[in-house]
C-alpha cells in the first residue's frame, strides 16, 4: 500500500486564522461608513454630532421693551445679546463704542435709569421697562440741538484726541456728577477711573467734569 497521504487524509490545521491586516481593516471600515452616510441613516455617532448643530441654529431668544433716548422699543433678541449690541446692531445707535467688550475700558458706558453701566456686560433681555440714555440722546435739544454742558466742556478743555473713548467718558462723567462724586479732582479721578483714555487726556477730562459740576 502506498504510504503517501491523500489530500483528504491531511489533518485540519490547528492554527487560528490570521487577523486582518491594518490596511484591510481601514478599507472595510471606510466602506461601511460610506454606506451608512449614503443610506441616510440618522442613528449613531453621526446623529449625535448633528444634534448640537441643530440646537445652535435656533438659540433661545427673548422679547424686551425698553425706552432708549425717550423712544419706546420692543425687540426680540438672542438671550445672549448685550445692551451694547442691542444699541449698535438693532437700534442703529453706534455712539456707544465697543472697546474691550469685557467691562474694563468704559467705552460702552451708558445710563440705565440714571445710573451708569457697562453696556457690554449688561444683558438686554434683563432690561424690561428701563430707560436707557446714550450719547446720542444726551443733548437736550437732540442731535441737531444744543449740546449738553459736559459736551461743551470737553470741547472747551480739548479733552479728547482720537475720540474713541469720548462717548463713554462723557456718559460716565454725567453719572459721576449726578452721583455727587465731584468734591475734588482726586474724587473725580477715583470715580472716573473705570474709563480708560489711551490718548492720555485724563487731566483735561477731569477739568471738564469739574467745570460742569461746579459751573466754572
Amino acid at each position: 500500500m502506498s504510504t503517501e497521504l491523500t489530500e483528504s487524509a491531511v489533518p485540519p490545521s490547528t492554527e487560528p486564522p490570521s487577523a486582518p491586516s491594518r490596511r484591510t481593516f481601514i478599507a472595510t471600515t471606510t466602506a461601511v461608513g460610506g454606506a451608512v452616510v449614503a443610506g441616510g441613516l440618522t442613528t449613531g455617532p453621526a446623529a449625535l454630532a448633528a444634534e448640537p448643530e441643530a440646537a445652535a441654529e435656533a438659540p433661545p431668544s427673548g422679547r424686551v421693551s425698553l425706552t432708549v433716548n425717550g423712544k419706546r422699543h420692543t425687540v426680540t433678541v438672542d438671550n445672549r445679546t448685550s445692551l451694547l449690541d442691542l444699541l449698535r446692531e438693532h437700534l442703529n445707535l453706534p455712539g456707544s463704542k465697543k472697546g474691550c467688550n469685557a467691562g474694563a475700558c468704559g467705552a460702552c458706558t451708558v445710563l440705565v435709569d440714571g445710573r451708569r453701566v457697562n453696556s457690554c456686560l449688561t444683558l438686554a433681555v434683563r432690561l424690561e421697562g428701563v430707560e436707557v440714555t446714550t450719547i446720542e440722546g444726551l443733548a437736550p435739544g437732540g442731535e441737531d440741538g444744543e449740546l449738553h454742558p459736559l459736551q461743551k466742556a470737553f470741547i472747551e478743555e480739548d479733552a479728547f484726541q482720537c475720540g474713541y473713548c469720548t462717548p463713554g467718558q462723557i456718559m460716565s462723567g454725567v453719572g459721576c456728577i449726578q452721583e455727587g462724586h465731584t468734591g475734588s479732582r482726586d474724587e473725580i479721578r477715583e470715580w472716573m477711573s473705570g474709563n480708560i483714555c489711551r490718548c492720555g487726556c485724563y487731566v483735561k477730562i477731569v477739568r471738564a467734569v469739574e467745570q460742569t459740576a461746579h459751573g466754572k
